[in-house]
């Protein structure tokens, strides 16, 4: 598998992998991403150089992005607060390559772009309804910091989010 920084003809073959991996989440009643999130922000994330994909054979395997700094990052308690750290966001596997190891695949390169641009620390946020995802980031050595996220959607949508880190 192949594995670079996304670009701006990615995200037609984007759109539609997520769209998938979207109706399998709403199939199995985790309804936390639609039509909006996380596809609109992709175009951002291009730009920005923090998108990433997995390919084989030119069809996107899995995707993330990798920041600096997330907006719930002071709700939890990390291992070390002052550590410098990226934050993964927006992580998904191509419904056609689930329960393959392509997932841990896709992880252990976001890991090794932490190590290159000097992470401590690699961390992300889970919504508390993904057991899913729960149980997978826990199974590839993630451990769950104390506290939650209460990210406002509106006025009637609080997503509760779990931190999550790896030290790397």
């Amino acid at each position: 598998m192949d594995f670079r920084l996304a670009d701006k003809a990615d995200l037609p073959q984007l759109k539609a992998v997520y769209g998938k991996i979207i109706y399998n989440m709403n199939k199995n009643n985790i309804q936390i991403w639609d039509e909006i999130y996380p596809c609109e922000i992709f175009p951002n994330d291009v730009e920005n150089g923090c998108l990433y994909v997995m390919t084989e054979n030119d069809e996107i395997v899995s995707a993330f992005a990798l920041y600096s700094s997330n907006a719930g990052k002071d709700y939890v308690e990390w291992e070390n607060k002052q550590s410098k750290a990226l934050y993964m966001d927006r992580f998904g596997v191509n419904v056609n390559y689930l329960r393959n190891g392509a997932g841990s695949k896709a992880l252990g390169f976001a890991v090794e772009i932490a190590k290159e641009k000097g992470a401590e620390y690699l961390r992300l946020f889970v919504v508390d309804i993904n057991k899913a995802a729960i149980n997978f980031y826990i199974k590839n050595g993630f451990e769950r910091a104390q506290g939650i996220y209460e990210e406002r959607i509106d006025d009637d949508l609080i997503l509760h989010e779990f931190g999550f880190e790896l030290k790397i």
